[in-house]
C-alpha cells in the first residue's frame, strides 16, 4: 500500500508537497479503512483528486509515473535523466526535484527517497521503519554510499554500488545483480503498483481472451451489468500480416519475438492484439466483442467499433476486479477515472469496490477527476477527497478536504467546491463575463 508521497520542484509542484493515505481520526465509513495493529495506524483504501485544468492533478500522477519508471526501467548508459523542474522560477531550475515515498510492503514499511537533476542521482536512501525505530538500510550521497551496520558485511554491496552509473538508482542496480535486500521495494513499483492514464490501454487485456484465467468468468458476467451493449468479450486468431501496424514496428516484432514469446500490441485501428511466435511463425489473436441480436444470436464487432465508454470500461473493469479480489494487494493510479464514463457508472465501480474493503484489505485506488457527483460523504471520507489547486505564481498544491474546518461529516461539499470556497476550480473570465465567478470567502482550515 501507499503510505504517504512528498514531491518537489517537478513540473507545477515547486515547495514540498505531501500526499498521504493515513487516516484521520473521523470514524465515517470505518468498517472499510484498513488498520496496520503493528504501527497503530490505518490507511485509506481510496483517495479522490479534485481539481480545475492545469491545477496538477496529472502532474501528480506523472511523478507516480516517473519513479516507477525509473525504479524499473531504468536508465541508458549516458543518457539523461526525463527530470521536469519548475520552470516558472529560475531558481528552481538549477535545483534538484526530490521525491519520496513511504509504502507498506508485506506488513513493513520502507521509506524511499531520491534527490536527482538531469545527469546525476544526487542522494538515494532507503528506510526500514519498525513500529518503535528506524533503520537506514542504506544511504547514498556525493558519490559515496553508506549501508546499516548488519549489511555492511556483505562485500558484494559495496561492489554492487561501484558498478552504479551516476544516472542509475542503486535500487535498481542492485536488483539486477542479484541482490535480494532489498527486492521487496523494487517488486513493489514492478507487480504492486499500476497505473493507467486516460489515453493508454490498461494492460492486461489479455485476461478477456483467455479462457483459462481466474478472472475471465468474472469479467464477462460484470461487463453486460455496464449497459455497454456487450454481452462478451473474446479472442479471434487472425494472420500477423493483416494487423494494421507502422512497417519499423511490423520489422522489429519479426527480429525480436522469440519462438514462445508472446507482446501485447495496439493496432492502428485500435485492436487490442496479442503476438506469439509458434512454429517459427507469428500469429495474433484480437480481442473482439460479442452483442445480442434480434434473433437470439450474437453480432461480432472489433474493439475499433466500440464507443470511447465502452473501450474505457473493457481497459477499466480488468483492474477494478482486480483490487476487489480476495487476499488483493494492488494499488492502482488512474489519472481521470471518468473520462467517457457517466458518473452513475464510475460511481458504481467505485462501490463495487468499497463494499469490497475491509480493515484487513491491502488494495488501494488513487484516482484524479473532474466529476463533482462523486464528491458526496455518503460515498467518500474528507480525508479520501484532496483538491489540487494552482496558485498565483503557477505552483501546485493538494489539501484533503479534512482540513478545512468547517467542512463536517453531514456536510453536502459540493456546492462549497462548486463555490470556488474550497480551492480548486477555474477562474472563468471568457466573454462579457458569464462565466466569472465571484469569489466568496473561503472555508477556513485546520491550523
Amino acid at each position: 500500500m501507499l503510505i504517504g508521497f512528498s514531491v518537489q520542484n517537478w513540473m507545477s509542484f515547486q515547495g514540498e508537497t505531501t500526499f498521504s493515505m493515513v487516516a484521520s481520526r473521523e470514524r465515517q465509513h470505518g468498517e472499510r479503512v484498513p488498520k496496520l495493529d503493528k504501527y497503530a495506524t490505518r490507511l485509506l483504501p481510496v483517495a479522490a483528486i479534485y481539481g480545475g485544468n492545469a491545477s496538477g492533478k496529472t502532474n501528480f500522477f506523472k511523478a507516480i509515473h516517473f519513479i516507477r519508471h525509473l525504479v524499473v526501467k531504468g536508465t541508458q548508459p549516458d543518457g539523461l535523466i526525463p527530470v521536469d523542474p519548475f520552470r516558472l522560477d529560475a531558481n528552481s531550475l538549477e535545483q534538484p526535484s526530490r521525491f519520496v515515498m513511504e509504502l507498506l510492503i508485506d506488513e513493513t514499511i520502507y521509506e524511499f527517497a531520491i534527490a536527482i537533476n538531469r545527469t546525476t542521482i544526487l542522494e538515494e536512501r532507503l528506510t526500514l521503519i519498525g513500529s518503535a525505530s528506524e533503520k537506514c538500510l542504506y544511504e547514498r550521497q556525493g558519490g559515496q554510499i553508506r549501508f546499516d551496520t548488519g549489511l555492511k558485511k556483505d562485500a558484494f554491496l559495496n561492489f554492487a554500488f561501484q558498478g552504479t552509473r551516476d544516472n542509475q538508482l542503486f535500487l535498481t542496480n542492485a536488483v539486477s545483480q542479484k541482490v535480494e535486500n532489498f527486492r521487496p521495494v523494487y517488486d513493489w513499483f514492478k507487480d504492486t503498483l499500476a497505473l493507467v492514464a486516460p489515453d493508454s490501454r490498461f494492460e492486461p487485456f489479455e485476461q478477456f481472451l483467455d479462457d483459462a484465467h481466474p478472472l475471465y468468468a468474472t469479467m464477462n458476467e460484470r461487463l453486460p451489468e455496464l449497459d455497454t451493449g456487450i454481452v462478451r468479450l473474446g479472442g479471434e486468431v487472425i494472420p500477423f500480416d493483416s494487423v494494421v501496424l507502422p512497417s519499423a514496428l511490423r520489422a522489429m516484432l519479426h527480429e525480436t519475438v522469440k519462438e514462445g514469446d508472446t507482446v501485447r500490441l495496439l493496432s492502428e485501428k485500435n485492436d487490442r492484439c496479442l503476438v506469439t511466435r509458434k512454429n517459427g511463425e507469428l500469429v495474433a489473436k484480437k480481442l473482439i466483442a460479442f452483442h445480442p441480436t434480434t434473433d437470439g444470436t450474437q453480432a461480432k464487432f472489433e474493439m475499433w467499433q466500440e464507443s470511447d465508454g465502452s473501450q474505457r470500461v473493457i481497459d477499466l473493469l480488468p483492474a477494478f476486479l482486480a483490487l476487489a479480489a480476495a487476499d488483493a494487494n494492488r494499488v492502482f493510479v488512474i489519472d481521470e477515472l471518468d473520462r467517457s464514463l457517466h458518473t452513475l457508472l464510475t460511481r458504481c465501480l467505485l462501490e463495487n469496490y468499497l463494499s469490497t474493503c475491509t480493515t484487513e484489505t491491502r488494495s488501494q485506488l488513487l484516482f484524479t477527476t473532474h466529476d463533482v457527483l462523486l464528491m458526496d460523504q455518503d460515498l467518500l471520507r474528507r480525508d479520501e477527497m484532496w483538491v489540487a489547486q494552482r496558485e498565483a505564481s503557477g505552483a501546485s498544491s493538494l489539501t484533503p478536504f479534512s482540513d478545512y474546518k468547517d467542512v463536517r461529516y453531514d456536510k453536502d461539499i459540493r456546492k462549497s467546491y462548486l463555490q470556488g470556497r474550497l480551492g480548486g476550480i477555474p477562474k472563468l473570465l471568457l466573454g462579457s463575463g458569464r462565466c466569472e465567478r465571484a469569489q466568496p470567502k473561503k472555508i477556513r482550515k485546520e491550523k
